[in-house]
């Protein structure tokens, strides 16, 4: 874990650098202020009136991605296991964004739902919608909780407070805009941060790059190091996945991270599919996971690489590790940034942090607060009230989570690679609901019973599988399953789809389907392409067609793929 109060750890700011960080902020809080003055309705707080151009979306949408868990995650997965950390990016994440934003955002659009939760009601009923609204909403705040407690560190280090204090500041400064100006200030915040970040670990990739001379001498270092030369190439990736067959490995990263985790987090996932569905209209829609695809798959270079580089350079990871040790990966990011930049530089690189967990955070509350007030209060508790009521409900909502993610904080802290913890997570929550989303949207036969009761049978089994492997959920887990790490993630996460899968096609057979007239909209071969098309896409630039723009990206991760081979 993370320690609070670890001396070696402690960052030498100076004033510069404090009072970069204080301008950040005062930037940030002055977007929540303004974006208070456009909420005038529930649908500007939650969607922001979906009226935002795509390039702001796309932005977002990756932004909202880039939060504590991608920035301190993956570079303690890179510092863990070098290159193969890439298949989070160019297997695990680019083509099911491409995937999002071709076949699946003008059903989300076109349908005018204000969440997926609320998807799930219209295919499969209520019992199904609760289901998700619920899992999905104790999901966030899970998650919520892994971006505070890294953010809280990160202040840790800076300022040398107790944890609780960091904690405590660090949720109210996200809690202050999320609730001033609800999605449309945590989506202008995110494009903001998405620059920060950048200007904040470029710089450290490059001078870490020329202290260990070059990408030919970390190579040279990587080679000589325990992990040796697997490190290197992105596959079998054995390290990575902890199954020691080549070909076993190859087909978990494939099918669990590539397309069970990976399709079930991008497609089904509110937090993103939220930021999208703020876009102008179903073309913006669709362009907006597809223009975040771009940078998506270029922040391996400013992420991965620092790990790798810490690895080495860092004695507090290069000594443990030469060893055979276990060293805290989570630290790699922040021993670096210690061990290699000057004031000026620091108070950018601890602003690009803070910005990377502030944009996880407030992406997690605000989808939270969404599905909490239109897919749970408005629909099971409290219902037909004035808008203006659900607004302030949201608003009420934003506290709560935000107060709850303080306790869940605490979670976090029981895992060493804190990429475990999430994959574990996405196994139970994301895995299944996309078997019930895929299989739903095509194939009409299937039933609103089956809707529900897949749900739980997937979650049950990911479960399942987590409890009976070695050490996935810590002294929960009995070891009956040689399954560690996050291999033991992507095996839950297959045993998740395939249950749910099998649970749904039976209990379909046995029950009964909705009218064909009750899903167009909901089914592919119901729904007319007119229902959610541009009608003149003869007039859109090739980088304004989605098909064409999504077709670009995906030579290009293919090329990237190979490269690293």
């Amino acid at each position: 874990m993370i320690m609070a109060a670890d001396s070696q750890l402690q960052l030498d700011a100076s004033w510069v650098d404090y009072g970069l960080i204080a301008l950040y902020f005062a930037f940030v809080l002055g977007i929540g202020i303004l974006a208070r003055r456009s909420v005038s309705s529930s649908l500007d707080f939650f969607l922001s009136g979906r009226s935002l151009p795509a390039w702001v979306t796309g932005l977002a949408f990756i932004s909202a991605n880039l939060g504590a868990v991608e920035i301190i995650g993956m570079s303690a997965n890179g510092a863990n296991y070098g290159v193969p950390t890439v298949h989070y990016f160019w297997i695990g994440a680019v083509p099911a964004m491409l995937f999002l934003g071709v076949v699946m955002m003008p059903f989300y659009y076109g349908s005018k739902v204000r969440s997926v939760p609320e998807f799930m009601n219209r295919r499969f009923g209520p019992t199904a919608h609760l289901v998700n609204a619920i899992s999905f909403a104790v999901a966030q705040l899970l998650i919520a909780g892994i971006n505070l407690f890294l953010l809280a560190s990160v202040v840790d280090a800076l300022l040398g407070w107790p944890l609780w204090v960091s904690l405590i500041a660090a949720a109210a400064i996200v809690l202050t805009y999320t609730a001033l100006g609800g999605l449309s200030a945590a989506i202008y915040n995110e494009v903001l941060q998405f620059f920060v970040i950048v200007a904040a670990l470029l710089p450290l990739t490059l001078v870490g790059l020329k202290k260990v001379g070059g990408y030919d001498g970390l190579k040279e270092k990587i080679t000589a190091t325990s992990g040796g030369a697997e490190q290197l190439s992105s596959w079998p990736g054995t390290a990575l996945t902890g199954i020691e067959s080549p070909l076993l490995s190859v087909i978990g990263i494939v099918f669990g991270l590539g397309f069970v985790l990976s399709f079930g987090y991008w497609t089904t996932n509110f937090v993103e599919v939220q930021r999208a569905m703020a876009s102008s209209s179903i073309s913006a829609a669709q362009r907006s996971p597809i223009i975040g695809a771009y940078p998506k798959m270029f922040v391996p270079f400013i992420v991965i690489l620092p790990g790798m580089i810490a690895a080495v350079l860092v004695n507090e990871i290069a000594q443990p590790k030469a060893q055979g040790g276990s060293p805290d990966y989570n630290n790699a990011l922040l021993y670096l940034i210690r061990d290699l930049l000057p004031n000026g530089m620091l108070g950018v690189a601890i602003a690009g942090l803070l910005a990377s967990f502030m944009a996880g955070m407030a992406a997690n509350i605000s989808a939270f607060n969404t599905v909490f007030s239109y897919d749970l209060w408005q629909d099971y508790i409290v219902k037909d009230r004035d808008d203006d009521y659900y607004t302030r409900v949201g608003r009420i909502a934003t506290v709560g989570a935000t107060l709850v993610a303080i306790g869940t904080a605490t979670f976090a802290a029981q895992y060493e690679n804190i990429m475990n913890y999430l994959q574990t997570l996405f196994g139970f929550f994301n895995a299944p609901l996309f078997a019930t989303f895929i299989l739903g949207m095509f194939w009409k036969r299937m039933t609103p019973t089956a809707g529900w009761v897949g749900l739980v049978s997937g979650t049950v089994a990911a479960v399942a599988v987590a409890v009976l492997s070695e050490d996935t959920l810590g002294s929960l887990s009995v070891g009956v399953l040689p399954l560690s790490g996050q291999g033991a993630s992507f095996v839950a996460a297959g045993a998740a789809f395939f249950v749910d899968l099998a649970v749904s096609i039976v209990v379909s057979m046995v029950t009964k389907p909705k009218p064909e007239s009750e899903l167009r909209g909901l089914v592919w071969s119901l729904t007319p392409r007119s229902d959610y098309h541009q009608e003149d896409p003869e007039h859109l630039s090739w980088y304004q067609k989605p098909t064409q723009l999504a077709g670009v990206a995906l030579v290009i991760v293919i090329v990237l793929n190979i490269l690293f081979w």
